[in-house]
């Protein structure tokens, strides 16, 4: 098993697209349309698990870490909410992205360019966001057991991610690749998917408690993403650390 987390074909993959990040009609335009619901859900769950008031910044002073970033598609309104927000991403030109589009938000965001077993912190977090990223790691188990390190004790972990079904191959593979062209080919391979099980499972030997598990699914119609009880393609996690 690999003692660190990159996959350099991943690394190539995403590099080639990382100009893409901020245009909402480019190669990333599905994670645009699925921003909105991933930001709720955050903030509505960290409302609650906080006891936060603040109506006009309700996650104000909450210390977050974005773990693989990318171009800060998250960071940046998690921070608008109030958050102090450090990103991290193993791609360079992700965190140049980052910090280029940060310039124009004077928002409160750190980024830097480490995956999460090269990274050093004084802190411990609040909150650390694994968000459709371990479906393009090297080593998941260690890729959990990295990112929790940085977690203080009763803080809360998300993790976003594919679940590995039959479905999830013909929806976010061979539909949203092959036929609706919402994703270059090969942005994800079906055998990096990962059961809720087995996140469970992995999540629990690195001290992390399941709290919470939905479905995130897409309605063609409305031509929106909804927090529903399928998980069998999309799914988000959140768990809290012992």
């Amino acid at each position: 098993m690999k003692n660190n987390t990159l996959d350099k074909k991943e690394i190539e993959k995403f590099t080639k697209i990382a100009e893409e990040w901020w245009n909402p009609t480019g190669k990333f335009k599905p994670l645009h349309k699925f921003n909105p619901i991933r930001i709720k859900y955050i903030k509505d769950n960290l409302i609650n698990d906080f006891n936060l008031k603040n109506k006009k910044k309700p996650l104000e002073n909450l210390n977050i870490l974005d773990v693989g970033c990318g171009g800060g598609l998250l960071s940046e309104p998690l921070a608008r909410l109030g958050a102090k927000v450090t990103g991290i991403d193993p791609i360079k030109r992700n965190i140049e992205i980052a910090k280029h589009h940060l310039k124009k938000s004077n928002l409160r965001v750190k980024y830097y360019n480490f995956s999460p077993e090269k990274f050093k912190s004084n802190i411990k977090y609040d909150v650390i966001l694994n968000m459709e990223i371990v479906e393009h790691v090297e080593n998941i188990d260690l890729f959990i057991n990295q990112s929790a390190k940085f977690l203080k004790k009763s803080g809360i972990m998300f993790v976003a991610t594919l679940n590995k079904t039959l479905k999830s191959y013909m929806f976010a593979i061979i539909g949203a690749e092959y036929i609706l062209k919402w994703l270059p080919i090969g942005t994800h391979d079906w055998q990096k998917f990962v059961k809720p099980s087995e996140l469970v499972s992995i999540c629990k030997k690195n001290s992390l408690k399941l709290k919470m598990i939905n479905g995130m699914s897409f309605n063609p119609i409305l031509d929106k993403w909804n927090i529903s009880t399928d998980k069998s393609v999309n799914y988000i996690a959140k768990f809290k650390k012992n």
